[in-house]
C-alpha cells in the first residue's frame, strides 16, 4: 500500500531541488545533538554486501583544520595553473570552499579492507564499497538540508596528504571532505551557474540499446 501523500513526495522533491552544495557558512555553531542526527542517517543507507564501508572522521582540533585548509589553498593554486585567460580569472573568482566559516568539517572515508559483507558484491566491481559511501553521504546531505544546515563538498584537495595529516588507516580511501553549518543564503541555482562557469543540461541523457 501506498503510504506516502503527494504533499509528502512534494516536500521530497522540494528537499532535493534546495540541496544545494554550501560554501558561503555563518560561524554559528551546529548543536551536537543536531550533528548526531545527520550522522545517524549512514546506519539507514544501503552499502553492497552490507559491508558499511563508511568512516567518519571529525576533524575538530585547530592544527588538523589547519593543516586541511592549507590542503585546499595549495590544491585550490595548482589546480588554477591549469586554466588560461578569462577562464583562469574566472576560476580564481570562485569561492569553493567553506572551510575557514564552517563550524564542522568531516573526513569521510570508505574502508577498503573491511572484511564486512565477506567481499560480496564486489569481487568484480570493488568500486561499489566507494559508491556506497557516496549514497550514505546523499542521505546524510538531505538530512542536514532538511533540519536547514548546509552541506559543502571540498575536492580540491590532495588525498595523500589529507590521509597522513589526519593519520588515518592505510587501506582507507578518501571519498570527500564536508563542510556543514549554516548558510548564509538558500538558494536553488549551484553557484557555479550563477558565476557562468557552466549550466545544467536542458535533458536528461538516455540511450537505449
Amino acid at each position: 500500500m501506498d503510504t506516502f501523500t503527494d504533499a509528502f513526495r512534494a516536500g521530497l522533491h522540494d528537499l532535493m531541488r534546495w540541496r544545494r552544495d554550501v560554501r558561503q557558512f555563518r560561524t554559528d555553531p551546529v548543536d551536537e545533538a543536531l550533528l548526531r542526527q545527520c550522522l545517524d542517517t549512514f546506519s539507514l543507507a544501503p552499502s553492497v554486501g552490507l559491508s558499511e564501508p563508511w568512516r567518519i572522521v571529525r576533524v575538530t582540533s585547530p592544527e588538523a583544520r589547519a593543516k586541511a585548509i592549507s590542503n585546499f589553498e595549495d590544491s585550490n593554486a595548482q589546480a588554477l595553473t591549469g586554466y588560461g585567460g578569462d577562464q583562469a580569472k574566472l576560476y580564481a573568482s570562485l569561492k569553493l570552499s567553506g572551510m575557514q566559516e564552517a563550524p564542522q568539517h568531516l573526513a569521510v572515508y570508505c574502508d577498503d579492507t573491511t572484511e564486512k559483507g565477506a567481499g560480496l558484491g564486489v569481487a568484480s566491481m570493488p568500486e561499489m564499497r566507494r559508491y556506497s559511501v557516496v549514497g550514505a553521504i546523499t542521505l546524510m546531505w538531505l538530512t542536514a538540508r532538511s533540519l536547514g544546515l548546509g552541506v559543502g563538498w571540498v575536492s580540491v584537495l590532495d588525498p595523500t596528504r589529507l590521509n597522513a595529516d589526519l593519520d588515518v588507516p592505510e587501506g582507507w580511501s578518501l571519498v570527500a571532505y564536508l563542510c556543514i553549518g549554516w548558510p548564509q543564503q538558500n538558494t536553488l541555482t549551484p553557484e557555479l551557474e550563477t558565476k557562468g562557469w557552466e549550466v545544467r543540461a536542458p535533458d536528461l541523457h538516455i540511450e537505449n540499446r
